[in-house]
């Protein structure tokens, strides 16, 4: 009987993102993107890859500006989505950081040129409703954090 060792080469990507909420005749919303290439109604937050000297905060606002036209002021750290997927038969361990940031001023949706590549639409959503608006399974809890974090401000 033979026996084959597969050595799985995984390599590591470490992104950001940003909950930015603002509040508005007495409620909360998030900003949300709806990346280019997907169907109406999928909605993600802002998030990209961290540059070289650059912190996961830091990462979040600049994603945020660069994904929904707004700028945001830092106010915590929610937490990491740890996940795995395979990129062109490699497989990629990813942690996004995540973090709750205040809107500080610009219309959302208003996109510098070039971002209109990554996103199709960028609007404010209920932040409650974000729980079940956001297409994907960690950003549905970061949102549940933010919702969480704000109760306690």
């Amino acid at each position: 009987m033979r026996r084959y060792c597969y050595k799985v080469a995984v390599r590591s990507e470490f992104s950001a993102g940003g909950v930015v909420v603002r509040r508005l005749r007495g409620r909360w919303w998030v900003a949300a993107i709806r990346p280019r290439g997907k169907p109406q109604g999928v909605w993600a937050l802002p998030k990209g890859l961290v540059d070289p000297g650059e912190s996961g905060a830091q990462t979040a606002v600049r994603e945020v500006a660069e994904e929904t036209g707004v700028t945001a002021r830092l106010e915590q750290k929610l937490g990491d989505v740890r996940y795995v997927y395979t990129r062109r038969g490699e497989r990629v361990f990813k942690v996004v950081s995540f973090f709750l940031l205040r809107w500080h001023s610009g219309r959302i949706g208003e996109l510098p040129d070039g971002v209109e590549l990554e996103v199709a639409e960028a609007r404010w959503l209920p932040l409650e409703d974000a729980p079940l608006l956001l297409a994907y399974s960690g950003e549905r809890e970061m949102a549940e954090r933010a919702i969480a974090a704000l109760a306690n401000l």
